[in-house]
């Protein structure tokens, strides 16, 4: 195993290297129920009030705060990957298990999903605590603030209005310690270095970036009503804040190279991944890793964003990505301050998604979180990804939609065998819909039931089903299914599909999953009987409360009732199988016909996925690609037509096949108006 140092200070979590570093094998674990005695019924906005009062900070700044830590949800009990409890964000990192990082590969899975160059990552690559740690304000607050308050530990996790608190405390603290401009009647814009110190980061830019999303919301103002059902409002405000408290925090200023593909205000810094041969432990065998060199847009088109979780924590994660036996992607964020670590250039192709054809049209985005533990992902992190993915689709004009911006759950599969092996991260508690709402590209209504096509959109915070085995994570499909654990009902992007318009039906089934053809369950990790937000179908049939779409070659039914909508009509393309043709099949990756290969690159062959796609069924066209292949099999481009793309004659079309995209021949499909023929 070879393993790269990464500097002292360099790259800022171990996020838990005072703490925990990684908790792979049973993820975090819920505090106890909320206990007796505790407010719940007390209004919200008076509790910030209240506490903002009582600690003598500005109200508007404490709401603007814990707005950016977690939208004033309470999320009781529950952590977010940082060990963060509750509307401020109190971190207790202390907490979470002090257990190896996790290599985020399972058993015999292809990461780079190329057949010319498969690649098996040594499972026993693990990465150590580095020693590094953060201040104090960063991971282990709630201590703090439980001195300052006088409240017990526990009480700061599970009551709202002690949490709160317990934030007004510490901002008030840090005000303090800057000798700034104190009490609730204060100005706002004097509040700068405590909010950037609030943020827990150990750079400058980073405790900026954070500040300047604080004031911004400030601003523009919100309201929104709670996960527990308290409507909380923020006066929008124009504050022009000092930023002089900044630069007395004593924090490093991270390096921005030229060449950093950033937004200029995002906290960014280069942490490479890297690129070299090495000898395979016992062999004489000589490989490389952890990406390939490519020379994108130029050579071929970056189509995709994809989004991943690290399923592990920050500083471990990291430490991965700079190992050259592993494997890379482009960015990991942070969660505790929406920090980016960028690994890979764009032009690079990393070994990110399983599947060849996409590595080498996308860049991956590895965020710090779990998919199914019982965490949350921070409001700071999806701020930040929001804000670079839209950048990145800017400039290589990436639509901003879930054809494109796409889950490692949404990545088929490059053969039928594979299909089992895909991930299924960022999971179905990261929210589409806000995420998408932050890169100011809703989801909205184009259309009406007569035009064909569903958008599927529920509300967050009340989609809550009923998933178990969250702390269960056996490699694969379970087989047979753990113990029906159940995981806590928290908002889900996912509707889940049915064989009847009834609540009693079975679920759907993905034979990809489950070959022998039984339905598709609720455990956490079985996504084929899912549709996430943002996710368009073709519209199938209608029955009172309930939606049927075409997925994966049977009808489909989800509960979507005109009182409490869980998807938006939508207009657009479908595909359909030619005149004459029973059934097409559709494929895992568009790759050229054989007589585009010329003679020195082999063939590279392309089977059908096990599903089929029935003449009279509809799918969502989500685009028309060519058939592509990049060569890239040797460390110097010294193989014969190394580093170059293979193209031919076939076209394919996108569609939304399931809950993976899919592709068929343009050859054996007709292109259709989505109202043409729809359900009526």
């Amino acid at each position: 195993m070879h393993l790269t140092a990464v500097p002292r200070g360099r790259v800022l979590l171990a996020a838990a290297a005072a703490a925990a570093t990684a908790m792979l094998t049973t993820g975090p674990v819920a505090a106890d129920p909320l206990p007796a005695g505790t407010s719940t019924s007390v209004d919200r906005q008076q509790q910030y009030a209240a506490a903002a009062a009582e600690y003598g900070v500005p109200e508007s700044v404490l709401l603007a705060v814990s707005y950016l830590e977690s939208r004033w949800d309470t999320h009781p009990g529950q952590p977010s990957t940082s060990g963060g409890y509750g509307p401020m964000h109190l971190t207790d990192a202390a907490q979470l298990a002090s257990t190896p990082a996790g290599a985020h590969v399972d058993e015999g899975e292809d990461p780079r999903g190329d057949d010319s160059r498969p690649l098996t990552v040594d499972l026993g690559v693990r990465a150590e605590s580095s020693g590094d740690s953060l201040p104090q304000a960063s991971l282990q607050t709630l201590d703090a603030a439980a001195a300052l308050t006088g409240v017990p530990e526990e009480t700061l996790r599970t009551d709202a209005a002690a949490n709160i608190r317990g934030g007004a405390a510490l901002l008030a603290s840090y005000q303090k310690d800057l000798g700034a401009p104190d009490g609730a009647g204060s100005d706002p814009a004097a509040w700068y270095g405590a909010v950037a110190r609030y943020s827990g980061a150990d750079t400058e830019d980073a405790a900026a970036a954070f500040a300047d999303e604080v004031y911004d919301q400030l601003g523009q103002g919100a309201s929104r009503t709670t996960d527990d059902g308290q409507r909380v409002t923020l006066a929008a405000a124009a504050v022009t804040p000092d930023e002089s408290g900044l630069h007395r925090l004593g924090l490093r200023r991270a390096e921005r190279p030229d060449g950093l593909e950033c937004p200029v205000r995002l906290a960014c810094e280069w942490v490479p991944a890297p690129y070299g041969e090495y000898t395979i432990p016992k062999t004489n065998i000589v490989d490389y890793g952890n990406h390939d060199i490519g020379n994108r847009p130029a050579q071929q088109k970056i189509e995709y964003i994809i989004i991943h979780d690290t399923e592990g924590y920050f500083g471990p994660s990291v430490r991965l990505v700079q190992d050259v036996t592993y494997l890379g992607w482009h960015y990991t964020l942070r969660s505790v301050d929406g920090y980016v670590a960028q690994h890979i250039k764009a032009k690079d192709v990393g070994w990110q998604a399983g599947n060849w054809y996409v590595n080498a049209k996308s860049i991956g985005i590895e965020h710090e979180g779990f998919a199914g533990h019982g965490t949350w992902y921070t409001e700071a992190m999806y701020r930040t990804s929001a804000k670079l993915v839209r950048h990145l689709a800017l400039r290589f004009q990436i639509p901003l939609d879930r054809q494109h911006i796409l889950g490692h759950d949404n990545v088929p599969g490059i053969t039928a065998e594979k299909v089992a092996d895909m991930h299924w991260d960022p999971g179905p508690y990261w929210d589409w819909s806000h995420y998408f709402d932050l890169m100011k590209a809703p989801f909205h209504s184009t259309g009406t039931p007569h035009t064909g096509l569903v958008t599927i959109d529920p509300d967050h915070a009340t989609n809550q089903p009923a998933f178990y085995g969250c702390n269960q994570q056996p490699p694969g499909v379970p087989k047979p299914p753990p113990p029906a654990v159940p995981c806590p009902l928290r908002g889900s992007s996912s509707v889940i599909l049915r064989t009847a318009p009834s609540p009693d039906a079975p679920l759907v089934n993905d034979r990809g999953l489950r070959p022998n053809g039984t339905p598709n369950t609720m455990y956490i990790k079985d996504h084929g009987a899912r549709a996430s937000a943002g996710q368009t179908y073709a519209l199938a049939d209608v029955q009172g409360d309930w939606t049927a779409i075409w997925y994966l070659g049977q009808k489909a039914w989800f509960y979507n009732p005109s009182s409490a909508p869980t998807a938006k009509w939508a207009q657009g393309s479908v595909v359909t199988p030619k005149p004459g043709k029973t059934s097409i099949p559709v494929y895992g990756r568009a790759y050229p016909e054989q007589a585009a290969y010329p003679s020195t690159i082999p063939y590279q062959g392309i089977s059908p996925l096990q599903y089929t796609f029935p003449a009279g069924q509809r799918y969502a066209l989500g685009g028309v690609l060519p058939g592509e292949y990049y060569r890239a099999v040797s460390f110097d481009g010294s193989a014969p037509d190394d580093r170059t793309v293979v193209r031919g004659e076939n076209r394919y079309v996108q569609i939304q096949f399931g809950h993976r995209v899919m592709y068929a021949n343009l050859d054996d499909v007709l292109v259709l108006p989505a109202a043409a023929g729809a359900p009526q």
